[in-house]
């Protein structure tokens, strides 16, 4: 830029009260600058790679108050249940009945009736609030579109995103049977699990059933993660994205109680919610297992693969 032009600037910006000479300063800075191109297009020096690093978003997520007290809950949901049986059971470590009547028998009968009451609504519920309000919290922010102004790659932006959202949702659903097993021994000790049928299960034995009912869980949740990914990426409502995935987890088990509807309930989403229970017995049956885990992934990669094709071609406007 020749003298002439920095005068010119320097008469237009006069009613700005801009120093002159720290523009002097910026336009030598901006001619220095390196503007090439590197072997992919972008500018050089550019890494997408150290854009949105995942440590970040955890720790971003971590401090959000909405991550506080699902974790938090989590936590206090087990003492909510042994509150309850203090105060309305009379006659405790029954050896015989239900999940609930067997839930004092022994700390792995705690943790069962922990992930079975919290398996039809809560757990869900969780899964959805992580994934659902993965891109739709950002655009209601307004802060998509900056975020990919970084620039940020797109596929970046929802991959991160989505390994930070199941991490999350990955802890809170592992804390829930961790917290219940040590309430469990504080309170009704170690023991043999005791299933509905009368099988008796070891302690060690127990233990492992416990942590594959876990690890089924997680699998079999990913319908929910993925569909929750998918409604955050076509709205900008956080709510909304949350919601729909929670409506339909109630609908489906509302149809799957409907037993006109015959083997079409094996295709919805929550019927194989608690094939896990299976893993109680002596003799464990993996055909329920084996179906609901290839029903989640199926459903889950379904979902995510629409998320990825949408929010590549979506036009960002907030």
């Amino acid at each position: 830029m020749s003298k002439a032009d920095r005068a010119a600037n320097v008469a237009i910006d006069a009613g700005v009260h801009t120093d002159p000479a720290a523009l002097d300063e910026l336009t030598d800075a901006a001619e220095r600058e390196k503007t090439g191109a590197g072997p992919d297009g972008g500018v050089l020096g550019y890494r997408p790679g150290r854009t949105l690093r995942l440590g970040v978003e955890l720790r971003r997520q971590l401090r959000r108050r909405r991550t506080q007290l699902v974790l938090g809950f989590v936590v206090v949901l087990p003492f909510i249940l042994v509150l309850a049986f203090e105060l309305g059971q009379s006659s405790p470590n029954r050896r015989s009945g239900g999940f609930v009547d067997l839930a004092t028998a022994s700390a792995p009968n705690f943790v069962v009736l922990a992930l079975f009451v919290a398996g039809g609504f809560l757990l869900p519920t969780i899964v959805a609030l992580f994934f659902g309000d993965t891109i739709a919290s950002e655009a209601s922010w307004s802060s998509l579109k900056y975020l990919l102004a970084i620039p940020v790659p797109r596929h970046r932006v929802l991959r991160q995103k989505a390994i930070a959202s199941g991490l999350l949702a990955l802890l809170a659903l592992v804390l829930l049977p961790v917290v219940s097993l040590v309430v469990g021994l504080l309170w009704y000790g170690s023991g043999d699990a005791i299933s509905p049928t009368g099988d008796a299960i070891p302690f060690g034995q127990s233990l492992v059933a416990i942590a594959m009912s876990t690890a089924y869980i997680v699998i079999q949740l990913a319908w929910a993660a993925g569909l929750g990914l998918l409604l955050s990426v076509l709205t900008d409502a956080p709510l909304g994205a949350v919601g729909g995935t929670v409506l339909v987890a109630i609908l489906s088990q509302i149809l799957d109680q409907i037993t006109a509807l015959g083997s079409l309930r094996n295709y919805l989403p929550t019927h194989y919610a608690y094939a896990w229970i299976d893993l109680i017995a002596t003799d464990i049956d993996w055909t329920n297992m084996a179906a609901g885990v290839l029903s989640a992934v199926a459903y889950g990669t379904v979902f995510a693969l629409l998320a990825a094709r949408r929010f590549a071609t979506k036009d960002i406007t907030s």
